[in-house]
């Protein structure tokens, strides 16, 4: 018997599936000498730091650096009752052999590796391979199961990866968090993405727009335009030195320029692609892709490859008539597809790029979820795009000469519209079509040494723009190659992340206050903008992610040594406890909440602030208090309250109800009124419709 163990429940359940196992027990599958049971993400995690030793339940400099060793792991409180279920398979005495079938990458392999240790297990695994959920490749993937042994490699990359992060994110955060007194979450990716995020919005805040001018030209059906020009002075010489003159067309440049297809998508690709037509987050968009490959609809999505292997030749080409089929591109043109064009095994390290899958013929588009229906109509365009012919035009380039100056006019004449017919019928069948950048305008059949008499013109004014702030489409080009100057050509891995993990990065950053959404955009925080400010920059520079993911991926080859690399992690732990433990008065103050003045001072104007037991005037010399415990509150068995005090310091008064009295011994209403006389005390002053009652609130 054979214990197959898959990521997700949905898995398992498509591999009971194509394997023919039907029989569902309490947590597994069972039949035709299968056992099939699921992990649900990850079962087993690194404890926490309290797991070590319970001072580290309180954060605190002293007991910085934490390096455990070894590390301990524990089971997922909320998903124990899985883990015990996969730990009384795999003691089955029928059962001889497990299958890993996690998803097929350093995060699936560590997710079953760890279950496996947790459990006790010693008896031999294999590893499952595949790229699709469709019911023939499982069962070739099964035809062709590989030694799990093969596979130490890379679990020893995902156990470096996982301890380091650990090590530098808890004393990171426990070190920065306890210098300034406030919760900073420091990671190794999302710290450096922060700061690439702060630092755009410091060239927002601080670009100043400056005026430029262009002289134009009125020629016959068409404008040639001048260079920039700077000073208002100079255009308007240039345009009174053209006006009315004779305009000659110096030069006519025409070049035929060929845009090649699109590649096919990797995730970063389709997540930037979805987030530019549809403004789904990076998230959306993989949760999306990821329950379409669950549906066997998808190729898995979490690949940093944008091409086929040659062994898919075939199947990329029936996928391709299957996609031509799908509305709205059932409208375009017949073409002749290139699918070698697709191929390349160099290009393709764990998983090749995304394609739909051959299910496709039997899919209902109209009963998918609208997300689901939107992330497979682009995968589908895409490929149809990338077999496409090239997009073949001709750039057309007229030069004037008038009044000294030049002048120029261009154009751009479509002689082959190739991949883009494809495009524009996929964006035309869109509610909201993207803005596409302005083609220019036709340009009249012009011929050198042509002239124009008594031309017209005219000067516009314009403005530099700043840059523009990051929307998650310019943020993952942004991480993907964050830090490419500074490593090496042949790095494999470059940029910050993995195209599995950016997704998650951007929503921690938002979910721990210091980036927030805006539209599309991605805007830090003030407290995003601080945090940036202070840490060092080994922490904010993608140097540090690069440098890790290169070594990892040498670990996973076989050619990097695990415990050098840890040993480097547990140095730069203590290195960074020791440069920084102490910080500036001014530095504290930089996270400290920012207090709202209830209203201001009767006495100085100053800002009024609200304490535990008053509301004082923020200038410590002015004096002015309201007690929250005044006798006059409190013998009236009434609780100053924030509102109230607003409404004193801004009117002078506050109505209130249900005062009491102790001579009548029952409750009344009233408005009371600041009479402030400038002593030690404020008074107070009780009005009523038909009497006034002056009372003295000394406490």
């Amino acid at each position: 018997m054979k214990l197959i163990i898959t990521e997700k429940p949905s898995v398992a359940k498509s591999i009971a599936s194509a394997l023919g196992v039907t029989s569902r027990a309490d947590g597994y599958f069972e039949g035709g000498g299968w056992l099939i049971s699921w992990c649900i993400g990850h079962l087993v995690g690194l404890a926490d730091a309290a797991a070590y030793d319970d001072r580290y339940k309180k954060w605190r400099y002293e007991d910085l650096p934490i390096l455990p060793g070894p590390f301990r792991y524990v089971v997922s409180e909320e998903k124990a009752a899985q883990f015990h279920i996969l730990r009384s398979l795999m003691e089955r005495p029928d059962v001889t052999e497990l299958v890993n079938a996690c998803d097929a990458g350093r995060e699936g392999e560590l997710i079953f590796r760890l279950v496996y240790e947790a459990a006790g297990c010693t008896k031999p695994f294999s590893r499952l391979w595949i790229s699709s959920m469709e019911d023939a490749v499982i069962r070739d993937g099964f035809s062709d199961l590989r030694p799990g042994r093969d596979y130490d490699s890379l679990y020893q990359s995902a156990l470096c990866r996982q301890k380091a992060d650990w090590l530098i994110g808890i004393n990171a955060s426990r070190l920065f968090s306890v210098l300034y007194h406030r919760t900073l979450n420091v990671g190794r990716v999302q710290t450096p993405t922060l700061a690439m995020l702060a630092d755009r919005d410091s060239k927002i805040v601080l670009f100043r727009k400056e005026k430029y001018h262009h002289v134009r030209l009125a020629l016959e059906g068409a404008e040639a335009v001048s260079d920039r020009i700077v000073s208002p002075e100079d255009a308007r010489v240039i345009r009174d030195a053209c006006d009315g003159q004779r305009a000659v067309c110096v030069s006519l440049a025409r070049e035929k320029k060929t845009e090649k297809p699109p590649k096919l998508y990797d995730l970063t690709t389709l997540q930037r692609e979805a987030n530019r037509v549809f403004g789904y987050t990076a998230k959306q968009t993989l949760d999306y892709a990821q329950s379409l490959y669950e549906k066997k609809l998808l190729t898995y999505p979490r690949t940093d490859s944008r091409y086929l292997t040659v062994d898919m030749t075939e199947t990329a080409s029936v996928a391709l008539h299957l996609a031509a089929r799908v509305a709205p591109f059932d409208a375009c043109p017949e073409f002749f597809p290139d699918v070698l064009g697709l191929v390349s095994d160099k290009e393709v390290s764990d998983h090749h790029a995304i394609i739909p899958t051959l299910e496709l013929e039997k899919a209902s588009l109209s009963e998918l979820p609208v997300g689901e229906r939107n992330i497979l109509l682009l995968v589908c365009r895409e490929l149809l795009c990338a077999a496409a012919e090239p997009y073949v035009y001709e750039a057309v380039t007229a030069a004037f000469g008038c009044g000294g100056q030049t002048f120029t006019a261009k154009e751009r004449r479509i002689l082959s519209e190739g991949w883009r017919e494809i495009d524009r019928i996929f964006r035309a069948s869109l509610k909201e079509e993207p803005e596409d950048e302005a083609e220019p305008a036709a340009l009249p059949d012009f011929t050198e040494g042509q002239t124009f008499d008594q031309v017209d013109a005219s000067v516009t004014e314009h403005f530099t723009a700043p840059p523009k702030a990051y929307t998650e489409d310019t943020l993952l080009a942004a991480m993907e190659t964050a830090g490419k100057e500074e490593m090496p050509e042949d790095a494999e891995r470059k940029g910050l992340g993995t195209p599995a993990t950016r997704a998650a990065i951007l929503e921690k950053l938002v979910a721990a206050g210091f980036v927030e959404r805006k539209g599309k955009n991605l805007i830090p925080t003030k407290a995003g903008v601080n945090l940036v400010t202070v840490l060092p920059d080994t922490l904010t520079s993608p140097m540090l992610t690069a440098e890790w993911e290169q070594k990892l991926t040498a670990i996973a080859r076989g050619e990097g040594d695990p415990a050098a690399f840890m040993a480097g992690i547990s140095d730069m732990a203590r290195e960074l406890v020791k440069t920084y433990s102490h910080i500036s008065e001014e530095g504290q103050k930089l996270f400290a909440p920012e207090r709202e003045a209830v209203g201001l001072c009767p006495r100085c104007g100053k800002p009024v602030y609200e304490g535990k037991k008053n509301f004082y005037c923020s200038d410590r010399s002015c004096q002015f208090v309201l007690w929250k415990d005044d006798r006059f509150w409190t013998s009236r068995k009434k609780e100053l309250t924030r509102k109230m005090a607003a409404d004193l310091l801004k009117k002078g008064r506050t109505s209130v109800k249900g005062m009491w009295s102790e001579k009548k011994d029952a409750a009344y209403d009233a408005v009371v009124v600041l009479d402030d006389t400038g002593e030690k005390y404020v008074r107070f002053k009780l009005e009523f419709p038909k009497r006034k009652e002056g009372v003295n609130g000394k406490k």
